[in-house]
Parts: C-alpha cells; structure tokens; sequence
C-alpha cells in the first residue's frame, strides 16, 4: 500500500496517508476539517534491492556455467604452456647464438 501527500487549499496543512491504489483521495483536512485536501504529486519511496537475483549473471543456466569453467581452463593451460614456450624459444635461441659464434 503506498503513502500519499495532500495538502489543504484553505490552511496550507501537508500531511501523509497511508492508503490502498483502490481507495478515494482523502478530501477532509485533519488539521481545519474543512473538505479542501487534495492529493499532491510526490517522488514516492525509493526501490532497494538486497540480495541476489537482481544482475543478470545470477540467472545463468547450469549448461552456461560449466562452459564458462571450460573456457577458463583452457585459457589457463594455454597461457602456461605459451610462458613455458616462449622461455624454450630465447634459450634456443641464445644457444644458436652462441654456436654460430
């Protein structure tokens, strides 16, 4: 249920009500009781979300998940298998190098 603002035209009284989508504007001032309130348009309260669900990550099928963990080990494996590569490389190379020498 939200909380509307009224405001009274004849005493300038503002004030909040806690009431249903479904119910009447309140029209009588508690304040100088007289039938002038009428309904103000506010920003209304803030959404806040806590917890999980709310990216789109958290929805990811279990099919997509163990590609991704695939994927990740096999850019592991080839990121290790590239350094130790490139190190055999410049030492051959230096031993051709030094034989050419």
């Amino acid at each position: 249920m939200p909380t509307y603002e009224y405001r009274c035209k004849n005493c300038e009284h503002e004030w909040e009500s806690f009431q249903s989508i479904k119910a009447k504007p309140s029209r009588k001032c508690p304040e100088c009781g007289k039938l002038k309130a009428e309904r103000i348009i506010s920003a209304g309260g803030g959404i806040i979300f806590k917890g999980s669900g709310f990216y789109q990550t958290d929805y990811r099928s279990d099919s997509w998940k163990k590609g991704e963990k695939a994927d990740k080990k096999l850019q592991e494996s080839s990121s290790s298998k590239d350094s130790k590569g490139s190190g055999d490389t410049k030492s051959s190379g230096t031993k051709k190098e030094s034989s050419s020498d």
